[in-house]
This record gives structure tokens, sequence and C-alpha cells, in this order.
């Protein structure tokens, strides 16, 4: 009869076994070997660690390829079971899959690795299901995490010289210099991929167009909180501290920003502009024309472009019949901050995703009369629910560790994983949704029954996390209308196919953002714009397309994303970008 605590208390002995041999047959440069310990249904994703990309093999044979292409460059050794990580351990997985777990690293050519391995039981014992390997690190150069002081002479006393101060002024001027990366967009992912640079000892120049770090966060409607736990959501290097709120507003986020910028030492210029970029003769580095912020002009010459202005950044206004004949005040949900001075009047509000829900929230507390306008069915998921995909991070792990783990979901498992959430989400919903319908909301389960996580890494949206509004629309205190039974929209407002106007004082336009291709397009041209393709989604490889990787055209870097996702994605990127300037990539 099986024994689950004996079994568990194997689970380490087991894994041992495997990696002992995996690390025989890839020491001894064994492709074959080393591919012939995976099940038939398996899967080896790479984030830098065999080569200089983010990308999924899937099956022993596609691993073999892998392996037999990369062991003779590599020749990884030291191949192990990770000390100090957590042990090996039975869990679920990928909706319903029983495995055995753990960490485990080696060291290559090209520097330290670390994996997330997960073992299946088959008729021949365990087998590799999934492994997860990540590059930590380049030759000589240690990962940063365990280096207290990487520039000590930066910090050195210098009696009648520059102290630290006059150290930092005279870095981010770059008077003297260009910088060897230039990234765009001080947020979240700008600021975690010039940390992580600029630990690998990469120059970095960091430009944002607003006035403050932060802002583009501050300028956001004035109810903004985050919609997953601050657990979840630490930068590279700099978690923020215990006592903080479980879910972070908007302008306690900002002003960490500006904060962490300070402390990680990074070169940021604000209110700076790019106003043309182009890739010299040579195509060697770009000649990027920057307007500060008091109207000078300043020409950089990077050899890297970062793109990290977001997923949001290019709002999309609807072509509707008579939208521009409106008389009342037309604007994007990006431009809406707060309801009070609408109060008493009437709003339409365009969507019903989250940003539209959040804005019929705060004008419905601000005393207007608020009717939504719903294009297509959305999904509808409790706060509370919602944590669910981010389980990972409840299980006591460091998140070090989570973060290994996190990546170690192949699109196939990772699909099945939403299905098994969405699932469980929609019992726990199932009377919310039943109210919803009944007010005659059009409800989805996403694509292919994956909830919102899956909405938002292949379309940016269509879903909602109810933190109330919901439960407004189903009590029928906030209106709701179909953007079909519209025939056109007038003056006053909305005039229906019945004849009957839905009068308006506001519409609020929450139409979501163009792709990030096209935010390429506006700073660097058509020909640029059109040699990368999409930027997010998935592609045919199951990875997102053109992110945290090289792209078609030389030089050009894209990240985005949510807090963890920079977090975790920054560090492959900036070693990649890290690795070309040794002459590695």
């Amino acid at each position: 009869m099986d024994d689950p605590v004996l079994r568990e208390a194997q689970a380490p002995a087991a894994m041992a076994r495997w990696v002992r041999d995996f690390g025989a047959a890839m020491e001894a440069g064994d492709a074959a070997g080393a591919a012939a310990l995976f099940a038939p249904e398996s899967w080896w994703r790479d984030l830098m660690a065999m080569e200089w990309s983010i990308r999924t093999h899937a099956g022993p044979a596609a691993i073999a390829a892998l392996l037999s292409a990369r062991l003779p460059v590599l020749r990884p050794r030291r191949v192990r079971l990770l000390e100090g990580w957590p042990a090996p351990r039975r869990v679920v997985r990928g909706g319903g899959t029983p495995c055995l777990e753990g960490f485990i690293g080696w060291e290559s050519a090209h520097g330290p690795v670390e994996a997330a391995l997960r073992l299946v039981e088959t008729p021949d014992g365990p087998r590799g299901w999934i492994i997860a390997a990540h590059l930590t690190g380049l030759p000589g150069r240690p990962p940063p995490e365990t280096v207290r002081h990487a520039n000590p002479e930066d910090y050195a006393r210098q009696f009648g010289g520059e102290n630290w101060a006059d150290r930092r002024r005279r870095a981010q001027a770059y008077a003297e210099r260009e910088p060897a990366v230039l990234v765009l967009g001080a947020a979240q992912a700008g600021l975690s991929i010039a940390a992580r640079l600029t630990a690998f000892g990469v120059d970095t120049l960091v430009v944002d167009r607003e006035a403050r770090i932060g802002d583009s966060w501050r300028r956001r409607y004035h109810a903004l909180t985050l919609h997953n736990e601050t657990h979840v959501n630490h930068l590279p290097y700099m978690p923020f501290p215990p006592t903080w709120p479980v879910f972070i507003p908007k302008d306690k986020l900002a002003n960490w920003f500006e904060s962490y910028a300070e402390a990680m030492e990074l070169n940021v210029w604000t209110g700076t502009e790019l106003v043309s970029g182009r890739r010299n003769a040579a195509d060697t580095e770009w000649e990027i024309l920057l307007r500060r912020a008091d109207g000078s002009q300043r020409l950089v010459r990077p050899r890297h472009l970062v793109m990290a202005t977001g997923v949001s950044a290019i709002p999309v206004m609807p072509d509707l019949p008579g939208l521009g004949d409106f008389a009342g005040t037309v604007m994007h949900s990006g431009a809406y901050t707060e309801g009070h001075a609408w109060k008493g009047r009437r709003a339409l509000v365009l969507g019903t995703g989250n940003s539209a829900h959040d804005v019929a929230q705060d004008l419905h507390e601000s005393g207007c009369q608020v009717t939504m306008i719903q294009r297509s069915p959305t999904h509808v998921v409790s706060i509370e629910e919602a944590q669910r995909v981010y389980s990972i991070y409840t299980e006591g792990l460091p998140t070090e560790a989570c973060d290994l783990l996190a990546t170690a979901a192949p699109h196939e498992v990772l699909v099945r994983g939403y299905r098994h959430a969405t699932a469980i989400s929609k019992r726990a919903d199932a009377d919310l949704h039943a109210r919803l319908a009944a007010r005659g909301f059009r409800l989805s389960d996403g694509i292919g029954g994956t909830g919102f996580q899956y909405l938002y890494l292949q379309r940016g949206g269509g879903y909602y996390f109810n933190v109330g509004c919901s439960d407004l629309i189903a009590e029928g205190r906030i209106g709701l209308i179909q953007l079909a039974d519209i025939a056109r929209f007038e003056a006053g407002g909305a005039r229906m196919k019945d004849g009957a106007l839905r009068e308006a004082d506001l519409i609020v336009c929450a139409t979501g953002y163009l792709n990030m291709q096209e935010t390429a397009r506006a700073l660097l041209g058509d020909a640029v714009a059109e040699r990368i393709g999409p930027v997010w989604g998935f592609g045919e490889d199951g990875e997102l397309r053109n992110m945290w990787r090289p792209t078609a055209q030389k030089g050009l870097w894209f990240t985005a994303g949510g807090l963890a996702q920079v977090r975790i994605y920054s560090r492959p990127l900036a070693l990649c970008i890290a690795a070309q300037e040794m002459g590695l990539g």
C-alpha cells in the first residue's frame, strides 16, 4: 500500500538519483543519455542557460537536439541539487499532475545555472517532466545577489576629492560618455531592467517623459490599487517592507519607484522624450535624439535600446457612429483621474474590463449616474479568487524559488493550470455570475476556459477583478447596456435602436491600448516595426512574442508586464545584453 508519508520522506533521494544520472550524462557530453531521462511528454524551458534566448523545447528528441548542439560549447559541470534551497517535495502542478519538484544547478562556460526541476512517475521510474533552466551570472562575474559591494571603489573615502554624491552627479550627467543601454520608461519594467543591468556592470541610462519617477502611476485614476498581493510584487534586489498593505495603492507604489531608483543608484533622466531614433550606418549603435525638460536636445549613441514603455502606452479611441457629435466630454480611461467633478451628472463608460469597472465605480461613489456599455463578453473573477494563479507564492518558499517555479510552466501546461484555476474560481463566484447574468451582463470564461491571466498575456484585457462594481451592476445601481443595442451617438448621449436616448454629460472610453509594435512604429519608424512584428501575445513557439529576448532588430529589446513578470524576466534580458557586451551573445 502506498504510504504518502514514506513517499515524501523518499523524495530527496529519488530526485538525487535522477540528478546524479542527469549530471553524469551532461558532464560526459552525452546528449542522448541525458534526454533519455525525460518522459515522452516533457519540456525544457530555457532562459539563456543553453542558448541566448528564451525558448521551449518539447519532448526528448527536441531536448536531445538542444543538448547535442550546446553541450560541447558549454561543458556543464557540478550538476547538483542546490544547497540551501527547498528540499525536493511531492506536489501537484499544471492543473492536476502529481510530480516531484526541486531545484538543481550547474556551472557552464557561460556562467552559473539554476533550474526548477519536476519529475513524474513512469513505468521506468521517475523521469523528467519539466525543467526551467536560468542563467544567473556570467563568466568571472558572480551573480549580483551574492556580492555585497560590487564596486567598493565607488564608496571609498577620498579626502580632498570627490565624495559619493559628486560621483553620482557625474555618473548621471553622461557629459563625457555614452550609455551602453538606453531604457525608455521609468516604471516597474524600466527600473527593473536598469537595476539588473547596473548590477551586471552595464552602463545604463533610463529616460522618462514624466516630471517625476512614478508619475505614470500617480496620474492614474484616484482610487487605483494593485489587484495582486504585495508579496508577489517585489522588485529586484529590494523587497517591499513586511509592514506594507496587502494591496498597494498607486501613489505609495509611485513613491517606492522613486525611492528604488535612488537606493539602487540608477541613472534616470525625467522630463525627457525621444524625438527620433535610428541605427547608424554601420549598424553598431543607435542614434537617439532626446529632448530634455529644459528644451535642450542631446544625441545619445547607445548600443542597445530597451523599450519599457508598457503594454498600455498608446490609447485606442473607438471610431463609433456619431461619437464626434457628442456635446459633452469624451476621454480615454487613461486620462480619467477622479469623479467628484461629475457629481449629479450622467456618464457612459464604454468597456467592461478592469479600468472600465473601476472608473464606473469611482464615478458612482462620487455621486454620478453611471451606465456601462458592454462591447463583448467579459471574464469576471472576485479579487480573492484572482489570487489563485499566484498560489506558488503562498507556499512558504523564498521569492527566488517561487520565481523559478513560476517559469516552469511551458505553454501547454500553463493553459492546463489556468483552466483548472478558472474552473475552481467559477464555482466560488457562481452566485455573483448568476446575478450579473440576470442583469444582462455577458460573461466569458476567457480563451478556451483559461480565465483572466491568459487573457492578459494574450490580449492585455477582457477581464475584471471584482472589488465591488459587479455587485453594483447586479443590484442595478450602475446601469448596463450593450453596444450592439446603440444605433449611434449624438449630442445628448447614446441613441438606442429602440429610439430611446441614454443621456450623458461624460463618455469614458475604456477601450484599451495599441500593441507595443505600434509604440516602436511611432518612435522608430515603419521599417523597424515591420521587421520585429507584433509584441506581446503568444507566438507559435509558445513564448510571448519579442519579450525579454533578442528581436529581429539588432539592439532592440522589449520588457513589460506586471511587477512579478518584470522582476523575473529582467534577469534573462539583462544577462543577454550583458553577454553581448562581453562578446558572448
